[in-house]
Protein backbone atom coordinates (compact mmCIF):
# COMPACT_ATOMS: atom_id res chain seq x y z
CA UNK A 1 0.00 0.00 0.00
CA UNK A 2 2.99 2.33 0.51
CA UNK A 3 3.33 3.23 -3.19
CA UNK A 4 -0.40 3.66 -3.85
CA UNK A 5 -2.53 6.77 -3.46
CA UNK A 6 -4.07 5.33 -0.27
CA UNK A 7 -0.63 4.77 1.25
CA UNK A 8 0.43 8.29 0.29
CA UNK A 9 -2.47 9.93 2.13
CA UNK A 10 -2.10 7.59 5.11
CA UNK A 11 1.38 9.06 5.60
CA UNK A 12 -0.18 12.43 6.48
CA UNK A 13 -0.18 13.23 10.20
CA UNK A 14 -3.97 13.90 10.55
CA UNK A 15 -4.81 10.52 9.04
CA UNK A 16 -2.20 8.78 11.17
CA UNK A 17 -3.84 10.40 14.19
CA UNK A 18 -7.24 9.13 12.97
CA UNK A 19 -5.86 5.60 12.52
CA UNK A 20 -4.35 5.55 16.01
CA UNK A 21 -7.51 6.80 17.73
CA UNK A 22 -9.90 4.64 15.72
CA UNK A 23 -7.73 1.58 16.36
CA UNK A 24 -7.75 2.27 20.10
CA UNK A 25 -11.53 2.80 20.09
CA UNK A 26 -12.46 -0.23 17.95
CA UNK A 27 -9.82 -2.58 19.35
CA UNK A 28 -8.15 -3.52 16.06
CA UNK A 29 -5.80 -1.92 13.54
CA UNK A 30 -7.91 0.22 11.20
CA UNK A 31 -5.11 1.05 8.75
CA UNK A 32 -6.45 -1.32 6.09
CA UNK A 33 -10.05 -0.14 6.63
CA UNK A 34 -9.22 3.56 6.29
CA UNK A 35 -6.92 2.77 3.36
CA UNK A 36 -9.82 0.99 1.66
CA UNK A 37 -12.08 3.99 2.27
CA UNK A 38 -9.51 6.32 0.67
CA UNK A 39 -9.11 3.90 -2.22
CA UNK A 40 -12.89 3.68 -2.68
CA UNK A 41 -13.37 7.47 -2.64
CA UNK A 42 -10.61 8.04 -5.18
CA UNK A 43 -11.93 5.14 -7.25
CA UNK A 44 -15.35 6.80 -7.53
CA UNK A 45 -13.76 10.18 -8.30
CA UNK A 46 -11.49 8.63 -10.89
CA UNK A 47 -14.39 6.77 -12.52
CA UNK A 48 -16.09 10.14 -12.96
CA UNK A 49 -12.84 11.54 -14.35
CA UNK A 50 -12.65 8.73 -16.90
CA UNK A 51 -16.27 9.27 -17.93
CA UNK A 52 -15.48 12.96 -18.43
CA UNK A 53 -12.38 12.08 -20.46
CA UNK A 54 -14.50 9.78 -22.65
CA UNK A 55 -17.11 12.48 -23.09
CA UNK A 56 -14.55 15.12 -24.00
CA UNK A 57 -13.02 12.55 -26.37
CA UNK A 58 -16.23 12.59 -28.42
CA UNK A 59 -16.23 16.39 -28.33
CA UNK A 60 -12.56 16.55 -29.39
CA UNK A 61 -13.29 14.10 -32.22
CA UNK A 62 -15.96 16.43 -33.60
CA UNK A 63 -13.96 19.64 -33.23
CA UNK A 64 -10.70 18.24 -34.61
CA UNK A 65 -12.44 16.57 -37.55
CA UNK A 66 -14.23 19.86 -38.26
CA UNK A 67 -10.92 21.74 -38.24
CA UNK A 68 -9.34 19.20 -40.57
CA UNK A 69 -12.29 19.47 -42.97
CA UNK A 70 -12.66 23.28 -42.71
CA UNK A 71 -16.01 23.00 -40.89
CA UNK A 72 -17.27 24.63 -37.69
CA UNK A 73 -18.25 21.57 -35.67
CA UNK A 74 -20.30 21.75 -32.43
CA UNK A 75 -20.79 25.40 -31.44
CA UNK A 76 -24.37 25.73 -30.18
CA UNK A 77 -24.37 24.19 -26.70
CA UNK A 78 -22.19 26.13 -24.30
CA UNK A 79 -19.02 28.10 -25.07
CA UNK A 80 -17.28 26.69 -28.13
CA UNK A 81 -19.84 23.87 -28.03
CA UNK A 82 -18.19 22.43 -24.90
CA UNK A 83 -21.49 21.29 -23.34
CA UNK A 84 -22.30 19.12 -26.35
CA UNK A 85 -21.06 16.05 -24.46
CA UNK A 86 -23.62 16.71 -21.70
CA UNK A 87 -26.40 17.00 -24.28
CA UNK A 88 -25.24 13.75 -25.88
CA UNK A 89 -25.20 12.00 -22.51
CA UNK A 90 -28.75 13.12 -21.71
CA UNK A 91 -29.86 12.02 -25.17
CA UNK A 92 -28.31 8.57 -24.74
CA UNK A 93 -29.92 8.04 -21.34
CA UNK A 94 -33.35 9.19 -22.50
CA UNK A 95 -33.48 7.12 -25.70
CA UNK A 96 -35.56 3.96 -25.78
CA UNK A 97 -33.66 0.74 -25.07
CA UNK A 98 -34.60 -1.65 -27.88
CA UNK A 99 -33.46 -5.29 -28.06
CA UNK A 100 -34.01 -7.56 -31.09
CA UNK A 101 -36.65 -10.22 -30.37
CA UNK A 102 -34.32 -13.10 -31.32
CA UNK A 103 -31.25 -11.81 -29.48
CA UNK A 104 -29.60 -13.63 -26.58
CA UNK A 105 -30.88 -11.39 -23.78
CA UNK A 106 -28.21 -12.17 -21.16
CA UNK A 107 -25.21 -11.79 -23.50
CA UNK A 108 -26.80 -8.79 -25.23
CA UNK A 109 -26.99 -6.89 -21.93
CA UNK A 110 -23.61 -8.16 -20.71
CA UNK A 111 -21.49 -7.18 -23.75
CA UNK A 112 -21.30 -3.37 -23.31
CA UNK A 113 -20.56 -3.73 -19.59
CA UNK A 114 -17.70 -6.16 -20.35
CA UNK A 115 -16.14 -3.67 -22.76
CA UNK A 116 -16.33 -0.85 -20.24
CA UNK A 117 -15.18 -3.10 -17.37
CA UNK A 118 -12.02 -4.17 -19.22
CA UNK A 119 -11.06 -0.57 -19.95
CA UNK A 120 -11.76 0.86 -16.48
CA UNK A 121 -9.92 -1.95 -14.66
CA UNK A 122 -6.82 -1.47 -16.82
CA UNK A 123 -6.40 2.09 -15.58
CA UNK A 124 -5.81 0.83 -12.00
CA UNK A 125 -2.13 0.00 -12.62
CA UNK A 126 -1.10 3.06 -14.64
CA UNK A 127 0.85 5.61 -12.54
CA UNK A 128 -0.39 9.16 -13.16
CA UNK A 129 2.22 10.58 -10.78
CA UNK A 130 4.74 9.36 -8.26
CA UNK A 131 2.00 8.71 -5.68
CA UNK A 132 -1.12 8.65 -7.82
CA UNK A 133 -1.62 4.99 -8.68
CA UNK A 134 -4.56 2.90 -7.59
CA UNK A 135 -2.72 -0.45 -7.39
CA UNK A 136 1.08 -0.62 -7.69
CA UNK A 137 1.30 -4.27 -8.74
CA UNK A 138 4.68 -5.85 -9.34
CA UNK A 139 3.05 -7.58 -12.32
CA UNK A 140 1.31 -4.43 -13.57
CA UNK A 141 2.20 -4.91 -17.23
CA UNK A 142 0.94 -8.51 -17.20
CA UNK A 143 -2.26 -7.37 -15.45
CA UNK A 144 -2.89 -4.66 -18.06
CA UNK A 145 -2.45 -7.12 -20.94
CA UNK A 146 -4.74 -9.68 -19.30
CA UNK A 147 -7.59 -7.42 -18.17
CA UNK A 148 -7.68 -5.38 -21.40
CA UNK A 149 -8.43 -8.59 -23.32
CA UNK A 150 -11.94 -8.49 -21.84
CA UNK A 151 -12.73 -5.60 -24.21
CA UNK A 152 -12.40 -7.94 -27.19
CA UNK A 153 -14.74 -10.42 -25.53
CA UNK A 154 -17.34 -7.68 -25.10
CA UNK A 155 -17.09 -6.68 -28.76
CA UNK A 156 -17.46 -10.26 -29.98
CA UNK A 157 -20.38 -10.98 -27.66
CA UNK A 158 -22.08 -7.77 -28.74
CA UNK A 159 -22.01 -8.94 -32.34
CA UNK A 160 -22.92 -12.55 -31.55
CA UNK A 161 -25.76 -11.85 -29.11
CA UNK A 162 -27.56 -9.44 -31.46
CA UNK A 163 -28.45 -12.32 -33.83
CA UNK A 164 -27.80 -10.08 -36.85
CA UNK A 165 -25.52 -11.07 -39.71
CA UNK A 166 -24.00 -7.59 -39.92
CA UNK A 167 -23.35 -7.49 -36.19
CA UNK A 168 -21.94 -11.02 -36.24
CA UNK A 169 -19.53 -10.14 -39.05
CA UNK A 170 -18.42 -7.06 -37.12
CA UNK A 171 -17.92 -9.08 -33.94
CA UNK A 172 -15.90 -11.74 -35.77
CA UNK A 173 -13.75 -9.08 -37.41
CA UNK A 174 -13.22 -7.46 -34.03
CA UNK A 175 -12.17 -10.73 -32.40
CA UNK A 176 -9.76 -11.61 -35.22
CA UNK A 177 -8.33 -8.11 -35.30
CA UNK A 178 -7.83 -7.72 -31.56
CA UNK A 179 -6.34 -11.19 -31.08
CA UNK A 180 -3.97 -10.70 -34.02
CA UNK A 181 -2.71 -7.25 -33.05
CA UNK A 182 -2.14 -8.30 -29.45
CA UNK A 183 0.93 -10.17 -30.76
CA UNK A 184 2.95 -7.12 -31.91
CA UNK A 185 1.69 -5.12 -28.91
CA UNK A 186 2.95 -7.80 -26.50
CA UNK A 187 6.28 -8.12 -28.32
CA UNK A 188 6.82 -4.36 -28.10
CA UNK A 189 6.01 -4.41 -24.39
CA UNK A 190 8.48 -7.28 -23.92
CA UNK A 191 11.22 -5.06 -25.34
CA UNK A 192 10.65 -2.57 -22.54
CA UNK A 193 10.44 -5.36 -19.96
CA UNK A 194 13.86 -6.60 -21.12
CA UNK A 195 15.30 -3.09 -20.74
CA UNK A 196 13.73 -2.38 -17.36
CA UNK A 197 14.26 -5.83 -15.86
CA UNK A 198 10.75 -5.92 -14.40
CA UNK A 199 7.05 -5.83 -15.25
CA UNK A 200 5.96 -3.11 -12.84
CA UNK A 201 4.88 0.19 -14.40
CA UNK A 202 6.44 2.02 -11.48
CA UNK A 203 9.85 0.47 -12.11
CA UNK A 204 9.65 1.09 -15.85
CA UNK A 205 8.78 4.77 -15.38
CA UNK A 206 11.36 5.35 -12.63
CA UNK A 207 14.12 4.18 -14.95
CA UNK A 208 13.17 6.90 -17.46
CA UNK A 209 13.60 9.74 -14.96
CA UNK A 210 15.52 12.85 -15.92
CA UNK A 211 15.90 14.38 -19.34
CA UNK A 212 13.85 13.27 -22.39
CA UNK A 213 16.80 11.39 -23.86
CA UNK A 214 16.41 8.94 -20.98
CA UNK A 215 13.02 7.90 -22.35
CA UNK A 216 12.96 4.35 -23.69
CA UNK A 217 11.86 5.52 -27.13
CA UNK A 218 15.37 7.01 -27.51
CA UNK A 219 17.25 4.17 -25.80
CA UNK A 220 18.25 2.40 -29.02
CA UNK A 221 17.07 2.11 -32.65
CA UNK A 222 14.94 -0.96 -31.89
CA UNK A 223 12.84 0.77 -29.22
CA UNK A 224 12.40 3.79 -31.50
CA UNK A 225 10.91 1.59 -34.21
CA UNK A 226 9.05 -0.40 -31.56
CA UNK A 227 7.17 2.67 -30.37
CA UNK A 228 5.61 3.20 -33.79
CA UNK A 229 4.72 -0.49 -34.10
CA UNK A 230 3.13 -0.28 -30.64
CA UNK A 231 1.19 2.85 -31.58
CA UNK A 232 -0.07 1.46 -34.90
CA UNK A 233 -1.07 -1.84 -33.29
CA UNK A 234 -2.99 0.01 -30.59
CA UNK A 235 -4.99 1.78 -33.28
CA UNK A 236 -6.14 -1.66 -34.39
CA UNK A 237 -6.68 -2.81 -30.78
CA UNK A 238 -9.03 0.12 -30.18
CA UNK A 239 -10.81 -0.33 -33.54
CA UNK A 240 -9.79 3.13 -34.69
CA UNK A 241 -9.58 4.17 -38.33
CA UNK A 242 -7.95 3.19 -40.58
CA UNK A 243 -8.49 -0.10 -38.70
CA UNK A 244 -12.20 0.31 -37.83
CA UNK A 245 -13.27 -2.89 -39.62
CA UNK A 246 -15.46 -4.11 -36.70
CA UNK A 247 -17.71 -1.08 -37.31
CA UNK A 248 -17.18 -0.25 -41.02
CA UNK A 249 -20.42 1.70 -41.46
CA UNK A 250 -20.06 1.64 -45.26
CA UNK A 251 -20.12 -2.18 -45.22
CA UNK A 252 -21.78 -3.36 -42.00
CA UNK A 253 -24.11 -0.45 -41.13
CA UNK A 254 -22.41 -0.09 -37.74
CA UNK A 255 -20.86 -3.48 -37.12
CA UNK A 256 -20.99 -5.15 -33.74
CA UNK A 257 -23.20 -2.49 -32.10
CA UNK A 258 -25.67 -2.09 -34.98
CA UNK A 259 -28.56 -3.45 -32.88
CA UNK A 260 -27.74 -1.42 -29.76
CA UNK A 261 -29.62 1.74 -28.82
CA UNK A 262 -29.68 4.30 -26.04
CA UNK A 263 -27.40 3.93 -23.05
CA UNK A 264 -26.04 0.53 -24.14
CA UNK A 265 -24.79 1.99 -27.40
CA UNK A 266 -23.42 4.86 -25.32
CA UNK A 267 -21.47 2.43 -23.14
CA UNK A 268 -19.75 0.96 -26.21
CA UNK A 269 -18.85 4.46 -27.41
CA UNK A 270 -17.66 5.51 -23.95
CA UNK A 271 -15.51 2.37 -23.65
CA UNK A 272 -13.87 3.15 -27.01
CA UNK A 273 -12.92 6.70 -26.10
CA UNK A 274 -11.70 5.77 -22.62
CA UNK A 275 -9.68 2.93 -24.13
CA UNK A 276 -7.92 5.38 -26.43
CA UNK A 277 -6.86 7.35 -23.35
CA UNK A 278 -5.77 4.18 -21.55
CA UNK A 279 -3.62 2.74 -24.36
CA UNK A 280 -2.01 6.13 -24.94
CA UNK A 281 -1.31 6.32 -21.22
CA UNK A 282 0.39 2.93 -21.43
CA UNK A 283 2.45 4.15 -24.41
CA UNK A 284 3.51 7.22 -22.40
CA UNK A 285 4.46 5.02 -19.44
CA UNK A 286 6.48 2.55 -21.50
CA UNK A 287 8.19 4.78 -24.05
CA UNK A 288 7.81 8.49 -23.19
CA UNK A 289 8.96 8.77 -19.60
CA UNK A 290 5.54 8.57 -17.97
CA UNK A 291 4.88 11.39 -15.52
CA UNK A 292 8.52 12.44 -15.17
CA UNK A 293 9.62 16.03 -15.66
CA UNK A 294 13.23 16.96 -16.45
CA UNK A 295 13.55 18.35 -12.91
CA UNK A 296 11.30 16.73 -10.27
CA UNK A 297 12.33 19.07 -7.45
CA UNK A 298 8.81 18.90 -5.92
CA UNK A 299 8.62 15.11 -6.08
CA UNK A 300 6.62 13.57 -3.24
CA UNK A 301 4.70 16.75 -2.41
CA UNK A 302 1.11 17.51 -3.37
CA UNK A 303 2.14 20.28 -5.85
CA UNK A 304 4.74 17.90 -7.27
CA UNK A 305 2.15 15.16 -7.76
CA UNK A 306 -0.23 17.61 -9.45
CA UNK A 307 2.59 18.76 -11.73
CA UNK A 308 3.46 15.16 -12.60
CA UNK A 309 -0.21 14.38 -13.21
CA UNK A 310 -0.42 17.36 -15.58
CA UNK A 311 2.71 16.19 -17.40
CA UNK A 312 1.32 12.69 -17.86
CA UNK A 313 -2.06 14.05 -18.96
CA UNK A 314 -0.53 16.42 -21.54
CA UNK A 315 1.65 13.67 -23.06
CA UNK A 316 -1.37 11.37 -23.28
CA UNK A 317 -3.56 14.06 -24.83
CA UNK A 318 -0.95 14.75 -27.51
CA UNK A 319 -1.12 11.08 -28.55
CA UNK A 320 -4.94 11.27 -28.29
CA UNK A 321 -4.90 14.15 -30.77
CA UNK A 322 -2.72 12.14 -33.17
CA UNK A 323 -5.15 9.21 -32.97
CA UNK A 324 -8.05 11.47 -33.97
CA UNK A 325 -5.92 13.16 -36.62
CA UNK A 326 -5.13 9.79 -38.21
CA UNK A 327 -8.80 8.80 -38.29
CA UNK A 328 -9.72 11.79 -40.42
CA UNK A 329 -6.67 11.55 -42.67
CA UNK A 330 -6.30 7.96 -43.90
CA UNK A 331 -8.88 5.73 -45.65
CA UNK A 332 -9.99 2.44 -44.15
CA UNK A 333 -7.93 -0.66 -44.94
CA UNK A 334 -9.47 -3.71 -46.54
CA UNK A 335 -9.82 -6.61 -44.11
CA UNK A 336 -7.22 -8.82 -45.85
CA UNK A 337 -4.78 -5.89 -45.96
CA UNK A 338 -5.41 -5.35 -42.25
CA UNK A 339 -4.43 -8.91 -41.38
CA UNK A 340 -1.49 -8.91 -43.80
CA UNK A 341 -0.11 -5.78 -42.16
CA UNK A 342 -0.15 -7.54 -38.79
CA UNK A 343 1.18 -10.98 -39.68
CA UNK A 344 3.51 -10.17 -42.59
CA UNK A 345 5.01 -6.89 -41.41
CA UNK A 346 4.39 -5.69 -37.86
CA UNK A 347 4.82 -9.04 -36.10
CA UNK A 348 8.11 -9.99 -37.86
CA UNK A 349 9.52 -6.50 -37.27
CA UNK A 350 8.47 -6.66 -33.61
CA UNK A 351 10.22 -10.04 -33.20
CA UNK A 352 13.34 -8.60 -34.87
CA UNK A 353 13.23 -5.61 -32.49
CA UNK A 354 12.90 -7.85 -29.44
CA UNK A 355 15.94 -9.89 -30.47
CA UNK A 356 17.77 -6.66 -31.31
CA UNK A 357 17.11 -5.20 -27.86
CA UNK A 358 18.36 -8.39 -26.20
CA UNK A 359 21.57 -8.26 -28.25
CA UNK A 360 21.95 -4.55 -27.49
CA UNK A 361 21.68 -5.22 -23.75
CA UNK A 362 24.42 -7.81 -23.92
CA UNK A 363 26.69 -5.94 -26.33
CA UNK A 364 26.46 -2.50 -24.67
CA UNK A 365 25.69 -3.47 -21.06
CA UNK A 366 22.35 -1.64 -21.09
CA UNK A 367 23.78 1.75 -22.13
CA UNK A 368 21.61 3.94 -24.32
CA UNK A 369 22.56 5.51 -27.64
CA UNK A 370 23.17 8.86 -25.96
CA UNK A 371 25.43 7.31 -23.34
CA UNK A 372 27.53 5.71 -26.05
CA UNK A 373 27.64 8.78 -28.28
CA UNK A 374 28.23 11.52 -25.73
CA UNK A 375 28.85 10.72 -22.07
CA UNK A 376 29.85 7.07 -22.03
CA UNK A 377 28.27 6.81 -18.57
CA UNK A 378 25.79 4.21 -17.49
CA UNK A 379 22.22 4.97 -18.54
CA UNK A 380 19.86 5.38 -15.62
CA UNK A 381 17.28 3.17 -17.33
CA UNK A 382 19.54 0.23 -18.10
CA UNK A 383 17.96 -2.99 -16.93
CA UNK A 384 21.13 -4.59 -15.63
Amino acid sequence: MENTIAGYFLSFEPLQYLVQNSSAFLGFDTTALIGFMIFFIFGVVFLGFLATVGGFGTFAERKISADLQARIGPNRVGPYGAFQLIADGIKMISKEDIMPRSADKFLYYLAPFLSLFGVVCTIAVIPFSGNFIMADLNVGVFYALAISSIVGVGIFLGGYASNSKWSLLGGMRGAAQIISYEIPVTLCIMMIVVLAGGISFGKIIDQQAGMPWNWYIFHNPFTFIGFFIFFISNLAETNRAPFDLPEAESELVSGYHTEYTGIRFGLFALAEYIEIFVVNGIAVSLFLGGYHLPFDFLEGTIPGNLLQFGTFFIKTCVLYYIVIWIRWTFPRLRVDHLMSLCWKYLTPIAIFNLVGVAIWMVAFDGHSMFDLLFSGSSHSGGGH
